[in-house]
């Protein structure tokens, strides 16, 4: 199988695929992956790599993880993952998480973002169209990974991730490398009126990631709109790759929930630390 992308890589190791960012990939301290719906062992309608424990078999699961840490050259043992609900509590991890939400059970909900400064930490998060957005900084070596559907988005959970890493870690937004996405893109993440005005309300120039289509419609680009979220945090442009894979376009390689209706597998973002 082949991608049509100029920012991110598919490899193929056995029967797993996943992707990598081009710009990241140039970061020698860092290592990270994301991973398709190719290469599992569940079945039904979340065949066959599933990443998501719920509503499917935790040993098939969990054998998932162990193919996909083995293929993508992750420590299945240095996992730690998210519990996301579309909020924007943002955790810092260390070694004593290791294990939280694959291994071991979930100890806090509504956790979509985290971050560390410590090596052989994972951070994993859960997607299937929301947007994914990674963060390097590159001077303090430290990372985070955000999950940001459209309320983590307009709660601008993209900032509250640079604010912590600022907090924790002294992280000056100048020195972060972000990359976002894959995501549902403005070719198809089509919102009603309601969910509109919640883009036109940040201030920032909606003309570039709000499209009026008549009769109450919209079509949101909720990279764009992440992108201009960072660059007001004072991330550098030219630092700031957005993926340029559409999920639902691509829902033969990722999941969608769009695309399934909701009957469906979910895909993960790795980073960690060397």
């Amino acid at each position: 199988m082949k991608i049509n992308s100029k920012t991110m890589k598919l490899h193929k190791n056995g029967d797993v695929a996943y992707l990598t960012y081009n710009a990241l990939d140039k970061i020698d301290f860092i290592h990270h992956a994301f991973s398709t719906r190719l290469g599992g062992v569940s079945v039904g309608s979340k065949e066959s790599m599933n990443l998501s424990f719920e509503h499917d078999d935790f040993d098939k699961v969990t054998e998932n993880y162990h193919r996909f840490c083995d293929a993508a050259g992750f420590d299945f043992d240095s996992l730690v993952a998210s519990s996301q609900d579309h909020h924007t509590f943002v955790r810092v991890c260390t070694s004593n998480e290791k294990g939280i939400g694959i291994y071991r059970e979930k100890d806090i909900e509504s956790v979509d973002a985290l971050v560390t400064n410590e090596k052989d930490v994972t951070l994993v998060t859960y997607y299937a169209d929301c947007t994914p957005i990674f963060f390097v900084d590159t001077k303090n070596r430290c990372i985070g990974l955000a999950h940001s559907g459209w309320r983590g988005t307009v709660s601008k959970i993209a900032e509250k991730v640079v604010c912590t890493m600022r907090e924790n870690y002294n992280t000056n937004p100048k020195d972060l490398v972000c990359a976002i996405g894959p995501a549902i893109s403005k070719c198809c993440y089509e919102v009603d009126n309601d969910c509109a005005d919640h883009f036109y309300a940040l201030g920032l120039d909606d003309s570039k990631f709000v499209f009026p289509k008549g009769d109450t419609k919209y079509m949101v680009d909720m990279l764009e709109c992440n992108r201009q979220i960072l660059v007001s945090c004072g991330v550098k442009n030219e630092n700031i790759t957005i993926s340029d894979l559409c999920t639902k376009c691509n829902s033969d390689l990722l999941w969608s929930h769009r695309a399934t209706g909701g009957d469906r597998g979910t895909m993960s973002a790795f980073l960690v630390l060397k």
